[in-house]
């Protein structure tokens, strides 16, 4: 945390895999069957993401927060570390999560690579490094608490997936999905969009929250664009994932 610079050479690296190095590599090579490995990454997702919903719930969320103006706070307090705590936890899962796009290489799913896939998960982790080194709490988090109750649900549908045909059954909610997603992004964008309709709310980096309102409108406007042509024009995309669904390919970490 003392730099940005060793994330960025991660992140250079993750986008030159990803977009050029990866796909060289696997050209001439059959797809890597990783159904076990990817069943162990999901579901472990899926506990990271529910042990971190408890740590945002239990040091802010929960225990005082007034889901209006709430300020970092910046004392030694055992509430304040541990905020602290959970925003770099939640940080460093987002590099966890850049597994996501590896994945796709070594299975050959290079149609899920899309610009707005690898813009996503690069700018997610680099723009948290900002966040927790001068912002680590406050309304600035409410994003996080969603992000990771939606992951909870997201990850268990693709642990599913990965297991296999025998669990498809068990995958009626698949339709719920994209709505799930757009609930988020709208719940984002009206939190954090307040803080333009208070009259006194001195948060430290109003710049952290134009970003998070910013990004969530982006994703709330491609996911209602998505929302339109599959259901509404009843265009639906492509299945282009055996074991996934082609939405993930830009879904709001």
């Amino acid at each position: 945390m003392s730099s940005p610079v060793p994330q960025t050479i991660i992140i250079g690296a993750y986008i030159y895999f990803v977009t050029s190095l990866g796909p060289k590599l696997m050209e001439n090579r059959k797809p890597f069957e990783l159904r076990q490995i990817m069943a162990f990454y999901n579901f472990g997702v899926v506990a990271l993401s529910v042990y971190m919903t408890y740590e945002f719930l239990m040091s802010g969320w929960a225990t005082g927060y007034s889901f209006r103006c709430d300020l970092v706070d910046y004392s030694r307090s055992p509430t304040a570390l541990r905020m602290v705590r959970t925003c770099w936890l939640y940080y460093f899962s987002k590099f966890i999560e850049l597994l996501d796009t590896i994945f796709f290489v070594l299975r050959k799913k290079e149609g899920q690579i899309t610009f707005l896939h690898v813009l996503h998960h690069s700018i997610m982790p680099w723009t948290w490094w900002f966040g927790v080194k001068f912002a680590a709490g406050g309304l600035g988090t409410f994003h996080a608490l969603l992000n990771c109750i939606v992951h909870i649900i997201m990850y268990s549908y693709y642990g599913l997936c990965s297991l296999g045909p025998a669990y498809y059954k068990y995958l009626w909610w698949k339709k719920h999905m994209t709505s799930i997603q757009l609930v988020q992004f709208l719940m984002v964008t009206v939190h954090v969009g307040q803080i333009y309709f208070m009259d006194d709310c001195p948060y430290p980096y109003p710049v952290f929250i134009f970003i998070i309102w910013l990004y969530g409108s982006m994703f709330l406007i491609l996911f209602l664009h998505f929302w339109y042509h599959a259901y509404t024009r009843g265009q639906r995309p492509p299945k282009t994932m055996k074991n996934g669904i082609s939405i993930k390919s830009i879904h709001f970490n």
